[in-house]
């Protein structure tokens, strides 16, 4: 491929790209790209996709969903990484009791 028509292809598709980043689908390939597979990029590297022909824009609709995967994805991780700080002390029986009547004492 000339580099001056694949330069021209990445600028034009980088001038086309509005956002700072986007959601990409990408494309089957002879080289074996998987049809389908949605990521976030920067503009640069959305350009390069396009003009190599290995991905496309997400339609709106695609990139709500991929965000709103990721958003729950994110939510339930908080959620586990919330769940797994939580600490629990185990004090036998008798040490309560003998803190309890202490307290009792102490206000009395």
């Amino acid at each position: 491929m000339d580099l001056r028509v694949y330069y021209s292809k990445v600028r034009e598709a980088e001038s086309s790209l509005i956002a700072e980043h986007t959601v990409m689908v990408s494309l089957a390939t002879s080289e074996g790209g998987k049809p389908g597979v949605r990521t976030e990029v920067s503009r640069q590297i959305g350009a390069r996709l396009i003009a190599e022909g290995r991905a496309r824009v997400a339609t709106p609709e695609e990139a709500e969903e991929f965000h709103e995967i990721h958003r729950e994805a994110r939510a339930k991780h908080e959620q586990q990484e919330s769940a797994r700080r939580i600490q629990v002390m185990v004090i036998p029986q008798q040490d309560l009791k003998k803190h309890e009547s202490g307290a009792k004492r102490d206000r009395g």
